[in-house]
């Protein structure tokens, strides 16, 4: 048995939506060929998610890492440690835009023709937002972090990672001789080093 039978009703029209609108466009492809290229009927598509659009908002909903990224604070994977954190949460943070490519490019190509859909793949950017910063306010707090603006630090942080994702989004390496490693063990050494006290 493949692994795509494996996966729920659910799963298998979410993928299929981001792997086909991902190739074709919001606009180029219908619910008919989403549903067959899922296994299922048009009729199911409908029944679970309402419409196309819908459909492609809950894939955002399940798929991005809004809720991957609370489980390292959830789960107490973060050890209250600057440097080993902010790796930890690079490291993680590339993990998952890597694995949602295809997500990420959907989102910058059919954000402006889609109504409320910016606002919805907003959701995960502003809610990593509030988690660093929260970060940074309860670092400060034990005696970790220098006095500054924790939304600013976070802020920062979060656009230097999206920034090396972006840099790399529809080519291997713009950059052949820096690795992501290696950007991201430089960067957080940078950042551990302007915030600790």
């Amino acid at each position: 048995m493949s692994s795509v039978n494996k996966l729920s009703t659910d799963d298998k029209l979410l993928l299929a939506a981001i792997d086909l609108i991902a190739e074709k466009g919001y606009k180029g492809v219908s619910t008919q060929e989403i549903a067959g290229a899922a296994g299922l009927s048009e009729k199911t598509l409908f029944r679970r998610f309402g419409s196309k659009q819908n459909l492609l908002e809950t894939a955002f909903d399940r798929y991005h890492y809004a809720e991957e990224m609370t489980k390292l604070f959830n789960e107490e994977q973060i050890v209250w440690d600057l440097h080993s954190d902010l790796q930890l949460i690079s490291r993680t943070y590339h993990e998952i835009m890597n694995r949602n490519r295809k997500m990420i490019m959907i989102s910058i190509k059919e954000e402006g023709n889609l109504p409320g859909f910016r606002e919805k793949t907003q959701k995960h950017p502003r809610q990593l937002l509030e988690i660093l910063t929260n970060y940074f306010n309860t670092m400060y707090e034990k005696g970790k972090l220098i006095h500054t603006n924790p939304e600013l630090q976070a802020l920062s942080f979060m656009m230097m990672n999206f920034g090396a994702f972006m840099n790399n989004l529809d080519v291997d390496e713009n950059y052949p001789t820096v690795s992501l490693e290696a950007f991201i063990m430089e960067s957080v050494q940078t950042f551990t080093r302007a915030l600790t006290p």
